[in-house]
């Protein structure tokens, strides 16, 4: 294990940061701009520190003053685009070892950034500590991709009563891409906010708001705010909008904001939210840390609940008023999730990425208490059994999980998992489905260590590590000291060790350090004579997600004299188990049974097997191992356990397994737990799925692809079955009983659901009755008219809650009732000769949809209930497949849930159909959508529900959509590290790691190997690690330095751009679509022969970098000269205005003019690189042309006044000068 931080923090810079001043002074909601400067207080650590390097994404920069003398600068952000060679290689492998090699290279926690800004020599000597530099960096941003997002509805009125508002968002370190800082979660500093806005509108932001000052004219005003709590960079946030405020009435220091016209929904949504502080300050012992707390919902944010120093950024559609039910539960998890997040993950930061876990894990595992004390125990133990699901079903496909990523060396065989497509090294190369498992792992790793320390202990261990981080957090002069609020896993382990005495170091490499999961295969006999339980228990650890354990597991044995629990050791090589009985079979003797909880029973024990004393066992009853346990025993058992246990898990677990058992005897344990008031509502739901199951497969024995043997076994069991199920369905009849009127069983009573257990069942009973399925595979009439007159009686006028969910339930209902239609002599479908079941249910349908237009349900609950239902009505053949309904609910305007509920149906209609013009229109709304979550939805569903895969032909895998998809991945989300990492998951699900298939094979694709006998991809398809001197790849705007030829090459660092391929001049085709004019920042860079002399280059390891600017006379030389930074041009064909205006007025993202004298050249001078590079071993004689043109290239070059390439977001020293070249179009001096 690499943990080597006994010692404290070590930070990668060479100089600590002591405090940040971030200023806005202009937001403009119509051009979606914003303009500021920060000012950052640093203390060098080194003795002449010269250079600085900061993180910012999209910033256009202007200038940079370090205690007031001018300093020049570098910005360069290799992560626009990734792979700038023009070769076709189109391969996932490439890709991801070129993303981390790009990632790493400006990662802050490496030290790293992409704005490298030089020290003035006049301020190098100095290196003591009360050497202070301050430097200030004017800024600004014009349509943000990623870090803001403004929200403005087209429509009439100002912009406060049109509710817009801005705010900051992202996915782990995205502070960069709104501000210039540190952006690494170790690095702490105070902070000091300040934003001047319309004076309609409201700026929230972190800390305390110490003053609001107005200007002259009272049109604007500036809000002050200050943050005296170290606080990392990735926790500083904002949020501007004309929002209402309201003071929580219980707690005073707590404040919340809502947009316009919905503060009732806020006051109730929050009416509860003192309860989660004194929960989490009661079992802390310790105070929250923060001064206050704001609550902000926004429009169309990014994730639900987001987390930042003392406030937390909410969606709005989690507010909801008193008649919502289903809402309720909903939005408390998330409020408690984020106040967790405030204590752990906020306030104590991590030290390093690696550490993610733990923070992850305790702030989850203090929310799981917070779920037990609220809903109650049954719920908590429910949401654990859902989550272990979730997390070893998820390792058994993919592959594993690792919570604790170290990495020895960087290399491709140090890999610590080879089974993933994306690498660990980053949070902004993990997949989100990974990183959403990887959360649930780590909360459930938590509890595995509460179960070996006790949760006194643990909790004593949150306490030390709170209070270490308050005391060091009042340190305002001793910056050392902040690094006690960063935790690390050496750390965590430490504090346990120290607090319980108790070595969990087994547990850790077991969960932490390796990733996996354990499979068990349970399987016993009873032995009269010896009065033992045989148990065997056998592991799969040869499965991919798979680990082989050794140690303690725990059996619970429920006998006739009680229950016992037994601790097994599992040993190497032990399989079978003895266990005591402890009561003899006696089961004709009238005697009640006591169960686990003390509680005595009396069972018909007619069932079980006279010679065994067994009533049920079960492994790992507390899942205390994260593990898949499939454990063999008989019906009887699993029925006693269904009805006698009182452990949930347990009834669950007993319900799936009875799945496999369709006797009647099974039936009458679910019917009986269905009719139990006292039994959990979860095991209700369950039991009505169960059984609504069997029939299911009942009716679909009959399917011609099984065996003849397996068909007469079904046929055999479904007769059985069939004939005892004469008569109304058991469902139903409950049903009539427990919800309809005594007098007439078909109509429903009057709404009342004030008891929400019931309220629970009566919506989802009907959806699993409509799943029924009689002898013809048909949903029983009978059943589908009872649904239709649900619906039909559905009365809702005296009851105090809304019914909107038990409607849409209804609709489902009705959707599950449906089976595939069988056309007659292939006629076409129309209205008119549906079939009459099918056209009642369509007329259903169409009236609610309806009714929703003029009377829309909370959260539309109702249409999205109605879209999926047109959908299966489509797929089963009733209605002529269309996707123009669900194009347009799928638009910008319509709610959210709406939207994905239409783009689901339209993923669907893309596979099934294997349209490709709804393919492509779907992945073109991925590019242009204003909506980020919409965004990722449509990815995410793309790669749950493939159009096809890499195993499968399709005529949609075509060329075109490999570049579209290559260039969305490459450059096109080069502004959400969520969006580009659910591209990269949709084009591994579709080509897979290598080449795709459709692609043609380039020329020259096959090159032979006369030494070895053999035919080998030319390099340009498959990157060949080949370097024969310190090769000439660049990424934007420097170059890259290798190691000398005798070192192995770096697969990763090698595989930034163009592996194996010859200089190319420019770097960046023109005509790409996605993305592809340069960014800001982005520096197209002109590279040089190999053997030229003075050479400037950047090392990709960043170790050291050969960047000597004291060789240049000044900085403008060293741009002009070797960067060839262009400037950007303003719109062509118009004079330039005023050089502040044209600044104001650029456009996002500038197309690069190049004239054609120097694009001639640059494909001149790539045609000879690429000679020169294939006969390199070829004499010297031959190669005398060739070096001509070079040289007569680089004196042109030299007499050119235009150099190549642009950087539009490097700064400018002097502001007052401007360039103009003869084409009408005005350059900015990057350095005057």
């Amino acid at each position: 294990m690499n943990r080597k931080r006994d010692k404290g923090f070590e930070s990668p810079r060479p100089f600590k940061l002591t405090h940040q001043v971030v200023c806005i002074n202009n937001i403009n909601f119509q051009r979606k701009s914003v303009i500021g400067y920060v000012e950052l207080t640093i203390v060098p650590t080194v003795a002449n520190l010269n250079r600085i390097k900061l993180n910012s994404k999209q910033c256009r920069i202007y200038r940079v003053r370090i205690n007031d003398l001018e300093a020049s600068f570098i910005y360069n952000d290799p992560t626009l685009e990734v792979c700038h060679s023009e070769s076709k290689q189109r391969n996932l492998n490439y890709f991801s070892s070129a993303y981390t090699a790009a990632v790493s290279a400006v990662d802050p926690d490496g030290g790293h950034g992409e704005l490298v800004i030089k020290v003035p020599s006049e301020l190098w000597k100095q290196g003591d500590e009360s050497h202070i530099l301050k430097v200030y960096i004017e800024y600004s941003l014009d349509q943000p991709k990623g870090g803001l997002h403004f929200v403005v509805p087209d429509m009439e009125g100002s912009l406060s009563e049109r509710g817009a508002h801005v705010f900051s968002f992202g996915h782990h370190n995205s502070t960069r891409f709104w501000f210039p800082c540190v952006d690494s979660y170790s690095e702490l500093c105070t902070w000091k906010l300040e934003f001047t806005i319309d004076s309609s509108m409201v700026a929230v932001s972190c800390g305390d708001l110490v003053e609001t000052i107005y200007t002259h004219d009272m049109r604007k005003k500036t809000f002050h705010y200050t943050l005296s709590i170290p606080t990392a960079a990735p926790n500083i946030s904002l949020a501007v909008g004309p929002f209402e405020i309201l003071v929580d009435p219980y707690m005073h220091e707590v404040t919340h904001f809502c947009l316009p016209q919905l503060l009732p929904l806020l006051k109730h949504s929050m009416s509860y939210l003192h309860e989660v502080f004194e929960f989490y300050e009661e079992i802390l012992t310790c105070r929250y840390p923060y001064s206050c707390f704001k609550t902000v919902f926004v429009d169309e944010s990014y994730v639900q609940v987001s987390s930042y120093a003392s406030m937390s950024i909410f969606s709005t559609n989690l507010l909801h008023n008193s008649m919502i039910i289903d809402q309720t539960p909903l939005t408390r998890r998330c409020l408690a999730q984020a106040l967790a997040q405030q204590f752990f993950g906020v306030f104590i930061s991590r030290m390093s990425w690696a550490d993610e876990w733990v923070l992850k894990g305790i702030s989850g595992y203090i929310f799981g208490l917070y779920l037990k004390k609220t809903f109650g125990v049954n719920e908590y133990r429910h949401w654990i059994r859902e989550e272990l699901h979730k997390i070893v079903e998820y390792e058994l496909k993919m592959g594993g999980v690792l919570l604790h990523p170290t990495f020895i060396g960087v290399k491709e065989k140090d890999n610590p998992t080879p089974h993933l497509h994306f690498s660990l090294k980053h949070p902004h190369t993990l997949s989100w489905e990974y990183y959403k498992m990887f959360q649930c792992k780590a909360h459930l790793v938590m509890r595995l260590i509460e179960n070996r320390i006790s949760m006194e202990f643990m909790l004593q261990v949150f306490n030390k590590l709170l209070s270490l981080a308050s005391t060091a957090s009042s340190q305002r002069y001793q910056s050392h000291m902040w690094s006690q609020m960063l935790l690390s896993t050496h750390a965590f382990l430490k504090s346990i060790s120290n607090v319980s005495g108790k070595d969990i170091a087994p547990l850790i490499k077991q969960w932490v350090d390796q990733s996996a999961v354990v499979k068990f295969f349970g399987s016993f006999a009873f032995n009269r004579k010896r009065n033992v339980l045989e148990l065997e228990i056998r592991q799969d650890y040869t499965s991919s997600g798979t680990q082989k354990y050794v140690g303690p597991i725990k059996v619970t044995v429920q006998e006739l004299d009680g229950s016992f629990n037994h601790t097994l050791q599992i040993e190497e090589n032990s399989l079978k188990h003895d266990i005591p009985c402890h009561s003899k079979s006696r089961r004709n003797k009238k005697k009640k049974i006591p169960l686990m909880n003390g509680e005595e029973v009396d069972m018909d024990l007619s069932a079980m097997d006279a010679d065994s004393p067994l009533l049920w066992i079960r492994i790992d009853p507390d899942m205390s191992i994260l593990r898949k346990v499939e454990l063999e025993q008989a019906d009887f058992m699993w029925q006693y356990q269904l009805r006698y246990e009182r452990d949930v898990v347990a009834q669950e677990e007993a319900i799936f397994a009875l799945e496999s058992f369709p006797t009647p005897a099974s039936r009458l344990a679910l019917t009986d737990i269905l009719e139990q008031e006292q039994c959990f509502y979860k095991v209700r739901i369950q039991a009505c799925f169960c059984l609504a199951k069997w029939s299911v497969d009942f009716a679909s024995a009959g399917i011609d692809s099984i065996s003849r043997v397996a068909k007469k076994h079904i046929e055999k069991i479904a007769n059985a079955m069939v004939s005892t199920w004469q008569g109304p369905p058991a469902m139903k009849s409950l049903f009539t009983r427990m919800f309809c009127c005594k007098s007439c069983p078909n109509i429903v009573k009057t709404n009342n659901f004030i008891n929400f257990q019931s309220y629970f069942l009566q919506k989802t009973m009907p959806v699993a009755m409509a799943l029924l399925r009689d002898v013809q595979n048909l949903c029983p009439r009978d059943v589908l008219n009872f649904i239709l007159d649900l619906i039909k009686y559905n009365d809702n006028r005296k009851n105090k809650f809304s019914d909107n969910y038990y409607r849409a339930e209804l609709i489902e209902a009705l959707t599950n009732s449906l089976t595939p239609a069988i056309s007659i002599n292939n006629d076409m479908r129309t209205v008119d000769n549906l079939n009459a079941d099918v056209h009642l249910i369509l007329e259903e349908i169409t009236r609610f949809l309806n009714m929703e237009k003029l009377l829309p349900s909370y959260r539309n609950t109702i249409t999205i209930s109605c879209l999926k239902a047109i959908r299966q009505l489509q797929k089963n053949g009733h209605i002529p497949s269309e996707a123009s309904l669900f194009r347009s609910y799928a638009e910008y305007g319509h709610f959210v849930d709406v939207r994905v509920a239409a783009l689901e149906a339209l993923v669907d209609y893309t596979r099934v159909e294997r349209s490709s013009v709804e393919l492509q229109w779907l992945v073109s709304l991925v590019q242009s959508d204003p909506s980020h979550y919409v965004r990722h939805k449509i990815l995410a569903m793309l790669c749950k529900n493939p159009p096809f895969t890499k195993k499968t032909e399709s005529t949609l895998c075509d060329e075109a959509l490999v570049d579209q998809l290559w260039k969305l991945m490459n450059s096109g989300t080069a502004h959400d590290w969520r969006l580009r990492c659910d591209a990269v998951n949709l084009y591994y699900v579709l080509f897979g790691l290598t080449r795709p298939s459709c692609l043609p094979l380039p020329e020259l694709g096959l090159v032979l190997n006369l030494k070895e006998k053999k035919a080998v991809l030319n390099p340009t398809i498959k990157p060949e690690l080949i370097v024969d001197t310190a090769a000439s790849i660049g990424i934007h705007g420097v170059g890259i330095s290798y190691p000398p030829e005798d070192d192995e090459p770096d697969p990763i660092s090698l595989g930034v751009c163009g592996v194996g391929q010859p200089p190319q001049g420019i770097k960046r085709k023109a005509e790409t679509q996605l993305g592809s004019p340069p960014e800001p920042g982005q520096a197209v860079q002109h590279l040089e022969d190999d053997n030229r002399a003075g050479r400037y280059k950047i090392r990709f390891n960043m170790e050291e970098e050969d960047i000597d600017m004291e060789t240049v006379h000044d900085s403008q030389a060293f741009i002009h000269h070797h960067l060839h930074l262009l400037d950007r041009p303003s719109t062509p064909g118009k004079e330039p205005a005023l050089l502040e205006h044209c600044m104001l007025s650029m456009p996002a993202t500038p197309v690069p003019s190049f004239s054609k004298e120097t694009s001639a050249l640059a494909k001149h001078r790539s045609e000879h690189g690429h000679h020169h590079h294939e006969h390199k071993k070829k004499k010297k004689k031959k190669h005398k042309h060739k070096h001509k043109h070079k040289h007569e290239n680089k004196d042109r070059e030299k007499g050119n006044s235009h150099p190549y390439s642009n950087s539009p977001a490097s700064g400018r020293d002097n502001p007052e000068k401007s360039l103009q070249n003869p084409g009408g179009t005005s350059r900015l001096s990057l350095f005057s």
